[in-house]
This record gives C-alpha cells, sequence and structure tokens, in this order.
C-alpha cells in the first residue's frame, strides 16, 4: 500500500510541477487590458465540449463593450446552431490595476479576473439549463490575447470539481 500511494504522490507532484500559472505569462505582449480589448463592437465563434470531446453546441456571439472610467458593460448576444438565442450583459468592474469583477444575471456571486501580460484568469460559477432545470458549473477561464485585434479563449467547466466539459472560443475585434 505505501509503494502505491508514493507513486500516486509522484505522479501528482509531477502534473503540479507541469501546470500552468498566470505568473508565466509576465512579459508577453501586447498587454491585456480588458478595457480596451473589449470596447467597441466584437464578434467570437465557439464550440462546446462534453466531458468526453464531443462538440455539443457551435455559436456565435455578437458583442457591444463599453466603457467610463473603471466600469464596463459587455452586451452579448449569442446565436447556437439549433436556432436558440441567449443574451447576457456583463457589468466589469476594474478593481485594481490587473484585477477585475465581474456580474451578470446568470452568474452566481462575483467573477473574479486577473491580467498578467497577454492573459486573462477568470473564474466563476454560470448558471446555465440542462433538461430544462438550472444547473450550476464553476468556469476557469483563460483568455489569450494573440495580437490588439484577436483572442483566443479556453474554458474548463466543473461540477463538484470533476471536469463536465470544455469551451474554445475566438474573439475579434470589428
Amino acid at each position: 500500500m505505501t509503494k502505491k500511494f508514493s507513486i500516486i504522490a509522484a505522479f501528482i507532484l509531477v502534473l503540479a510541477a507541469c501546470s500552468s500559472s498566470i505568473e508565466d505569462y509576465r512579459g508577453e505582449t501586447p498587454e491585456l487590458k480588458l478595457e480596451e480589448f473589449f470596447n467597441g463592437e466584437l464578434v467570437a465563434y465557439g464550440v462546446v465540449q462534453d466531458y468526453s470531446g464531443e462538440v455539443i453546441q457551435r455559436f456565435r456571439v455578437e458583442m457591444v463593450g463599453t466603457w467610463e472610467g473603471n466600469e464596463g458593460v459587455l452586451d452579448e448576444q449569442f446565436y447556437y446552431t439549433d436556432g436558440r438565442e441567449q443574451e447576457r450583459i456583463w457589468y466589469l468592474t476594474k478593481t485594481g490595476p490587473n484585477e477585475y469583477e465581474g456580474r451578470a444575471s446568470d452568474v452566481e456571486g462575483v467573477a473574479k479576473g486577473k491580467t498578467v501580460g497577454n492573459v486573462l484568469t477568470w473564474e466563476y460559477v454560470l448558471v446555465i439549463e440542462m433538461d430544462g432545470e438550472p444547473f450550476s458549473v464553476t468556469l476557469d477561464d483563460w483568455m489569450y490575447l494573440v495580437d490588439a485585434d484577436n483572442m483566443i479563449n479556453r474554458t474548463k467547466m466543473y461540477k463538484y470539481g470533476l471536469p463536465v466539459g470544455e469551451l474554445t472560443l475566438y474573439i475579434g475585434k470589428r
């Protein structure tokens, strides 16, 4: 039993050593500032995959972002390939030089985000509908600014700490 435990512990330590930290992106350019990138008209295209990697949703998002000082609004209109439409309006606040908070009607509590270099990490609980019932999932967003006009967003979704899906999104300025 001790040998088995030692092997598992060593495996976990190796995985932890290989994991990415937002600090790994310090100095990367262009520097991501939400109030600059999410200002004006944007369009996004994305897919949602379930826990097995199967694509279960495809969608387009039309976005308009506006900022006044440290307060921003990001109005998102989702258009799913199955014909459904959805609106999400984010109310964003820059709380520090590289820190942000966000609120939306389908987000439990407050989303917390931090930028370092060209990357944003964003964590929050999103309430989605599944089989007609509300279903809360924890989202771990990583947004990577490619250049001043383009971003890639990778999101892992968890329920009870277990992975239940992923989201990949391209966002571009118009």
